[in-house]
């Protein structure tokens, strides 16, 4: 099987999850006081998904792993 689409990779669907996960975690009322946590954490776990993107887009398994270590 080969992987075609960023949506394939085992990698960003797990890290999809977790930031549904995150994103439903700081919603609640904890975290809606302090706003800077809140973002920072939502932003981290973006960050996660963006960087397996980027690498994935750049085609060679060398850049890939880069992006991903």
């Amino acid at each position: 099987m080969s992987i075609e689409k960023i949506e394939d990779l085992v990698a960003w669907q797990k890290a999809r999850e977790l930031t549904r996960h995150i994103y439903h975690l700081t919603q609640k009322e904890k975290f809606s006081r302090d706003f800077g946590l809140k973002d920072q954490i939502q932003r981290a776990a973006v960050s996660i998904m963006s960087n397996i993107a980027e690498g994935f887009e750049r085609g060679s398994s060398f850049e890939f792993h880069l992006f991903i270590v």
